[in-house]
């Protein structure tokens, strides 16, 4: 589902636990795409050199897996190991620059209204619902499927898919270096910006989980609103 761009306000960024309005990009500049991932499906767009992609958490602490690739050419794409030595942080805040498999930036995030985001938890599939959560749950999807479809059409397969982001999901690191996946960090309208630095195939999985707290058991919409610069949009 699609809204015309006329209709929807450049906001400006909010701090964590303001009060939002969930239909502003969290970055100003022209309103070129402005579409609503349904709860389970997954999406992606070409965001062009430049242009900012606000993901907007409309419901509240709702995972948004999330794939990154050159947009030239695909064999070079996100790269947590990357990512993580170029900042020395194992958490994605403001500033971070989400590197390629070659060290290149290919987004930086410029806004966020979560203490802190995701990228070593990984994404569900049906494999591995079922080792974790028993074979009643095997007729489930998961970020893996979702993945794969939406990749199918730009020519991706299963040995395209790497570790990647995860928007608004909750994994703290323990004191013994333990992983969990608790409730989020989020809430209704929170949101996310990310810029451009190459032109970047964006695939997103509003993640489908249903068996452990990274979506509240409640499965909700993403909003996914592109902008570009003032300066840009007359291009």
């Amino acid at each position: 589902m699609s809204t015309p761009a006329s209709s929807v306000p450049a906001g400006a960024v909010h701090a964590p636990g303001s009060v939002l309005d969930t239909g502003a990009p969290a970055a100003p500049g022209t309103v070129i795409l402005d579409e609503t991932v349904g709860p389970r499906d997954p999406w992606s767009a070409i965001v062009k050199k430049g242009e900012v992609l606000t993901i907007v958490d409309v419901g509240g602490n709702q995972s948004a897996d999330c794939l990154l690739f050159n947009a030239d050419d695909t064999t070079e794409r996100y790269s947590v190991p990357q990512t993580l030595a170029g900042q020395a942080n194992v958490y994605v805040r403001t500033g971070t620059v989400l590197r390629s498999s070659r060290f290149t930036p290919l987004m930086t995030v410029v806004a966020n209204e979560v203490d802190r985001q995701d990228t070593i938890g990984g994404a569900c599939g049906k494999e591995s619902n079922t080792l974790r959560y028993g074979h009643h749950t095997q007729h489930d999807h998961g970020c893996r499927e979702n993945f794969l479809a939406e990749g199918r059409r730009y020519g991706l397969g299963p040995r395209d898919l790497v570790s990647n982001l995860n928007w608004f999901m909750n994994v703290p690191v323990g004191a013994d270096g333990t992983l969990g996946i608790v409730d989020g960090l989020s809430g209704p309208g929170r949101r996310v910006a990310v810029r451009a630095e190459m032109d970047t195939l964006v695939i997103i999985s509003n993640c489908p989980q249903m068996n452990n707290p990274c979506n509240d058991f409640n499965c909700t919409p993403l909003r996914m609103i592109v902008t570009a610069a003032s300066n840009e949009s007359g291009k």
